[in-house]
């Protein structure tokens, strides 16, 4: 008998629907670590986005690379993480996947309307005016990758409940 491997998982979504939030409770329901991907941001991106220019390739890249270091270290330790990262398109999740082929993703969909409201009450780098271009970039996870989507306006206890169903139906297992 195969044990499953500790789960590694990116909560994604655009900003404002509450990746930082659900990963963190969802990394301590698991007794996971957690990190917040915004916190690896190299200076010359918070600058950037701060001053309402949206990042490029070119400035995600090396960022998604460090995201996938911490991953790559969690799994080759045996042990479990959650990574609240936006991971907007395919090949952003599939850059993530390529040190941790077992890493699944979990979706946060949030009504526009709802998504400026939560954007316009925080204090964080990211203005209220890139939401139309995060909304623009957004490719939701396709049926063939490691995904469950989640209402991000539905309550904590009931969207923890729906990642641990879904964590249990997950084919992952160590060697």
């Amino acid at each position: 008998m195969r044990d499953a491997a500790p789960p590694a998982l990116v909560v994604m979504g655009v900003s404002g629907s509450g990746k930082s939030h659900v990963g963190a409770a969802l990394a301590a329901a698991l007794g996971a670590h957690f990190l917040d991907a915004d916190d690896l941001h190299p200076e010359p991106n918070l600058r950037k986005m701060a001053a309402g220019v949206p990042l490029d390739d070119r400035d995600r890249m090396p960022w998604l690379d460090a995201v996938a270091a911490w991953i790559a270290a969690w799994q080759a330790g045996g042990e479990a993480g959650v990574v609240a990262c936006s991971a907007l398109r395919r090949s952003y999740r599939d850059r993530l996947r390529a040190g941790a082929p077992d890493l699944g993703f979990v979706h946060l969909a949030v009504p526009r309307d709802e998504l400026a409201r939560r954007m316009r009450q925080r204090r964080h780098f990211m203005p209220p005016s890139l939401l139309d271009s995060q909304l623009a970039a957004l490719e939701p996870p396709a049926a063939d990758e490691d995904a469950c989507t989640l209402d991000g306006t539905r309550p904590m206890d009931e969207n923890i409940a729906r990642v641990r169903a879904w964590l249990s139906t997950r084919a992952v297992v160590n060697g």
